[in-house]
C-alpha cells in the first residue's frame, strides 16, 4: 500500500470537499491516504496554522474555501512549500460565472447548508420516511411521493432514507410471502411506485449472514435459496402485473439504485431533484 498525506481544507463543514475526495481516491488501488481535515479555517491565524501542518507533514490540498483572501494566502502558502493546492469549488464557480456572465452573491460559507425552504423540506422528508419506514401507517401512503416495495433484505430502507436526505416522502413496504399487498399501496394513484429485487443466491447470502448476526437457526425457508427464488419470482410477477418499474439492487450500491429511482420521478413529475 502507498500511503500520502492528504489535507482537506474548507472554510465549512467539509463535506463537499470530503466526498470529492472519496471520489477520486475510490478509483484509484493499493493506497492509504493519511487524511488531516481542517473545517471552519475562516481566517488568517487559522490559515497559518494550516500552512505549518502542511509543512510539518507535506501532502496534496484539497480545498473548499469561497472567501477570496483567505484563499489567496492558502495558495501562496502551498506554492512556498512546494505542495500541490487544489481548489474544488473555484474552477466550476469561475465558469458558471463566465456561461451566465453574471457576478457571484456575497461570498458565504457553507451557503448550501442554510436553513431554507428546502433544508425544511428535507426535514419533513426524513420524518415521513421513518414514519412510514417497513410498511408502517399504510393509511396515508398517498401522501408518500414514492412507495418502495420489496421482499426481505432488497436495501428499501437506507434507499429511502437516501431519497429522504433529497426531500423525496419515501415510504416502504415489505413483501411477505402468503401476506396480501396492503390495499393501500394499490389505491394509491399519486406516488412513484418502485420494486427492488437481488438475484436469489445473493439474497440467500444475505439473509443467511443476518441469520448469523442474531444467532438464529439457518434451517428455516428465509434463507433458503429455492424459497428465496420463489419470493423473488412472486415479486415481480406483481410488479409486472401492476406496471411497476423494477430496479435490481444486485451490483448496485443504495446511490445508484436511489439514482435510477430519481431519475424515474423526475420522468413521472418533471420535478430534477
Amino acid at each position: 500500500m502507498k500511503s500520502f498525506h492528504l489535507h482537506l481544507v474548507s472554510d465549512a463543514t467539509g463535506e463537499t470537499v470530503s466526498s470529492v475526495a472519496r471520489a477520486c481516491l475510490v478509483q484509484f488501488e493499493d493506497i492509504a491516504p493519511i487524511q488531516h481535515q481542517w473545517w471552519l479555517v475562516r481566517s488568517e491565524v487559522q490559515i497559518e496554522r494550516v500552512l505549518k501542518a502542511i509543512e510539518d507533514e507535506p501532502g496534496l490540498v484539497l480545498y473548499t474555501v469561497i472567501d477570496a483572501e483567505v484563499r489567496a494566502r492558502l495558495d501562496a502558502g502551498c506554492r512556498r512549500l512546494n505542495v500541490p493546492c487544489i481548489g474544488v469549488l473555484h474552477p466550476v464557480i469561475s465558469a458558471l460565472a463566465k456561461h451566465l456572465d453574471a457576478e457571484m452573491a456575497s461570498p458565504s460559507p457553507g451557503r448550501q447548508h442554510a436553513m431554507d425552504a428546502d433544508y425544511f423540506a428535507r426535514i419533513d422528508a426524513m420524518h415521513f420516511t421513518l414514519a412510514h419506514d417497513d410498511g408502517q401507517m399504510v393509511h396515508d401512503l398517498d401522501s408518500a411521493d414514492i412507495i418502495v416495495l420489496g421482499v426481505s433484505r432488497t436495501s428499501k430502507t437506507p434507499t429511502c432514507m437516501y431519497l429522504a436526505n433529497r426531500g423525496i416522502k419515501a415510504a416502504n413496504v415489505p413483501l411477505v410471502p402468503g401476506v396480501p399487498v396492503p390495499p393501500e399501496v394499490m389505491a394509491a394513484k399519486n406516488p412513484l411506485i418502485v420494486g427492488l429485487t437481488r438475484e436469489p443466491s445473493s439474497l440467500s447470502d444475505i439473509r443467511r449472514n443476518r441469520l448469523r448476526l442474531l444467532d438464529q437457526s439457518e434451517d428455516g425457508s428465509y434463507a433458503d435459496v429455492e424459497k428465496v427464488r420463489e419470493e423473488i419470482l412472486g415479486a415481480r410477477r406483481l410488479f409486472a402485473a401492476n406496471g411497476w418499474p423494477v430496479i435490481d439492487v444486485t451490483r448496485r450500491s443504495i446511490e445508484e439504485a436511489a439514482a435510477n429511482i430519481l431519475q424515474l420521478y423526475a420522468k413521472k413529475t418533471g420535478k430534477v431533484l
